[in-house]
């Protein structure tokens, strides 16, 4: 039983990999995410891509040893998934369901951002490690944590949810979790547009951003790079909030390293650094030297994680 698939199912594109134990990632691709109340026609089609792997590798499905799967939503320690905003499924025993469709025992579930975490602490940036945080900078701010060796769900499944935690408690605006002040609605990609877009509004200071017809999080840092003294100081304003939610994370969990990931995370050491100042600004000092890395896996990730959940069990 060398063989298992790991699933990254996403709100627009599900990630698939077919891993071997020995030799890692065999194949990757990728099918459309069909979205509804339920997700019968999605295990369906995520049952027809497996069985034409299987059928183009010669192979049958009981030498699969398992199937890790990955879903946008809170998942609990038993495998219930608590819903899913991004594709319509209330509350389901999505690891069951998948076992009755698929036909390939065992199925183990988990978040998406937490499974994330794991494939980079198995993996990735973490693998010399034995605990880690890790962020997901992306259209929001994803995170998961790994405490010796094993993903940290917790009862409701939203230990890690550091998108969501306040860091600003006069906020106005709602998030799209319905609170106010989440980190999400500052550090995520359309977030830091949307603080971008407000410091340009109060200020008539010259800068590069004005030029450009729609600012992205990606022209923000990179204008930043460049020197544009008001992308400087909108990314150092986003750093800060970063930071102290790091900061703020670490004294509960205090893993031994903080990896930061997503589309935003391809701003590179300029934004890892930007960060880690800032952490160290709002800690106790002699936590002030936890390492800080970049995820390496990217957009494969979550099926590392789902991968590693079934070889790990």
């Amino acid at each position: 039983m060398d063989y298992c698939f790991g699933v990254d199912i996403g709100g627009t594109s599900i990630k698939m990999g077919f891993f071997s134990r020995r030799e890692g990632l065999v194949k990757k691709w990728e099918i459309p995410t069909r979205k509804g109340s339920e997700p019968t026609l999605l295990l369906q089609d995520i049952s027809e891509a497996i069985e034409l792997c299987l059928l183009e590798k010669s192979m049958h499905k009981d030498e699969i040893a398992g199937i890790g799967l990955t879903a946008p939503g809170p998942v609990t320690d038993n495998g219930l998934l608590r819903g899913t905003v991004n594709i319509g499924w209330g509350d389901v025993f999505l690891g069951e369901e998948a076992e009755r469709m698929i036909g390939i025992r065992p199925v183990f579930i988990g978040n998406d951002a937490r499974v994330a975490a794991f494939g980079e602490f198995i993996f990735g940036a973490g693998k010399e490690v034995n605990s880690l945080l890790m962020l997901t900078l992306g259209t929001g701010v994803g995170g998961g944590v790994i405490l010796n060796g094993q993903i940290l769900a917790g009862k409701t499944g939203t230990a890690g949810e550091i998108g969501h935690m306040t860091i600003n408690p006069f906020e106005t605006l709602s998030c799209s979790c319905g609170k106010k002040g989440c980190l999400e609605q500052y550090a995520s990609a359309t977030g830091m547009v949307r603080v971008a877009k407000s410091f340009l509004d109060e200020t008539d200071k010259p800068s590069s951003l004005r030029k450009l017809e729609k600012v992205t999080a990606k022209d923000l840092w990179d204008e930043a790079k460049n020197g544009d003294e008001l992308a400087l100081k909108i990314t150092m304003y986003v750093s800060r909030l970063l930071g102290m939610a790091v900061a703020n994370a670490c004294y509960i969990v205090d893993p031994e390293m903080v990896v930061i990931g997503g589309g935003v995370s391809q701003a590179g050491q300029f934004l890892l650094e930007m960060i880690q100042k800032e952490y160290a600004t709002n800690v106790f000092p002699h936590c002030r030297d936890k390492k800080f890395a970049l995820a390496e896996l990217r957009n494969d990730a979550g099926i590392y994680g789902a991968a590693a959940m079934v070889f790990q069990k």
